[in-house]
């Protein structure tokens, strides 16, 4: 069964502030932390990065068998809202499942997998994996940002790992040696060797683009010139939603404050469905959280891959000045798994990733307006408030899976008037699932 990690790997320091979640502060005096989704220097365009040679494509869809396609099949898009059924169980628990979504979901489209000021300058580098596609990001000498399949063209070692500088990429194996532009400058000992070229072996790129703040791949499309300008990127990856989120304070002058990471015994699915349940659970489950703010305030729209949530908060008194909520929040879900939060001072970004049938990972970052990013107060009781929302949806999404694991369960129905943005996003799944 295949395993997702869409992380860059590094050894960092860290504090461990709950069971399930792992902190790390920024040192703003070091270099950038190997972590996903800080804002770069960069305008809220996109913008598009090809290697010299062609990038490579995925190899073509797995078949799905007939019985899951009945499955995929039970739920119908074309049902509306206020008649529909969710999609059944076995869309959460069947193991073959997870195959058949990295090859369709995952493995193509633009995936957020890092943030700008990672490679912020020459020699940067940082590396990651997404289910079985391990992927090695730098900037090169000149400047340009590349991305590739982290595997040696020799016998297929890592060629790096974690993140860091480099002036080339040494696999720790038999010492071929490439540039950061991929090309392969060294293969050791091979005196002798028939029908061999340098330029022939190089690192097999990715295709890469870049969103305002973050990093984009696509493992499974090869542009060409035309269609790899930045406009085309973000109209695929956000469609009409871009210049909303840049309006919305989607702001790559926020500074990044830390990290946390949950693993959850839950499909992936679960804890996306939670997210976009229009508010439904927050008076049920989130008591602290639902006394600043206005839920009948709570509205919900749908774009082409985007759905964005807003809420209005009320005005507590508190005793103190501590605002963690400001007076409206958005929350923008990005197909199929990444999610953007802001609210007050503070910006949060989280990507869930599959880690099993009944197992996925959440990471959360954590940005702040520059004005609060020395309020240590601030930050601390913002991040113990966050902390404790957290671990209630963790105990809300383990309880889901445990009933969907059990022989209670097949289809459920949708509420109308909240959860809007749940059916569309499996309307989409399911459009994914079904094209060949």
């Amino acid at each position: 069964m295949a395993v997702a990690l869409l992380l860059p790997q590094c050894s960092l320091p860290f504090r461990t502030l709950a069971s399930r979640s792992i902190t790390t502060m920024s040192n703003p005096n070091s270099a950038p932390p190997c972590l996903p989704f800080r804002p770069g220097p960069r305008k809220s365009s996109a913008s598009s990065t090809r290697s010299p040679s062609s990038t490579t494509s995925l190899r073509s869809s797995l078949q799905i068998p007939d019985r899951l396609r009945r499955e995929i099949d039970s739920f119908d898009p074309k049902v509306p809202l206020d008649e529909a059924h969710t999609p059944p169980s076995s869309w959460y628990t069947d193991p073959l499942f997870l195959d058949i979504e990295f090859d369709r979901v995952f493995y193509r489209g633009w995936q957020a997998v890092g943030y700008v000021e990672q490679v912020a300058s020459a020699h940067d580098f940082f590396t990651g994996r997404l289910g079985s596609l391990q992927f090695v990001i730098t900037r090169d000498t000149n400047g340009h940002l590349r991305a590739f399949h982290n595997v040696c063209r020799h016998h297929a070692s890592l060629i790096a790992t974690a993140c860091g500088r480099k002036s080339c990429f040494v696999c720790p194996y038999h010492g071929w040696t490439y540039g950061l532009d991929g090309g392969l400058l060294k293969a050791t000992q091979i005196s002798g060797i028939k029908n061999f070229h340098l330029h022939e072996f190089g690192l097999l790129p990715i295709n890469l683009a870049t969103w305002g703040p973050f990093v984009l791949l696509n493992f499974n499309q090869q542009l060409g010139d035309e269609e790899s300008n930045g406009e085309t990127v973000g109209k695929d990856w956000l469609g009409s939603c871009s210049d909303i989120l840049i309006a919305g304070g989607v702001d790559h002058s926020l500074k990044h404050v830390c990290r946390r990471e949950y693993s959850i015994n839950c499909n992936w699915k679960v804890f996306c469905d939670n997210y976009l349940d229009g508010g439904y659970h927050v008076p049920y489950a989130h008591g602290a959280l639902a006394a600043g703010l206005e839920l009948e305030s709570y509205s919900t729209m749908v774009y082409e891959r985007v759905s964005i949530q807003r809420c209005e908060s009320m005005q507590i008194e508190r005793g103190d000045d501590f605002d963690r909520l400001g007076s409206k929040a958005l929350y923008a879900f990005i197909y199929p798994n990444f999610m953007i939060n802001r609210y007050g001072p503070w910006m949060d970004t989280n990507v869930v990733v599959p880690t099993g049938p009944s197992k996925c990972q959440v990471i959360f970052d954590y940005f702040l307006e520059s004005g609060s990013k020395e309020d240590d107060t601030f930050i601390r009781r913002s991040l113990e408030e966050s902390e404790r929302v957290q671990m209630e949806d963790i105990t809300l999404c383990e309880g889901v899976q445990k009933g969907l694991e059990s022989q209670a369960c097949f289809r459920g129905r949708y509420a109308p008037t909240l959860e809007k943005a749940m059916h569309h996003f499996h309307c989409l799944l399911h459009e994914s699932l079904t094209n060949d």
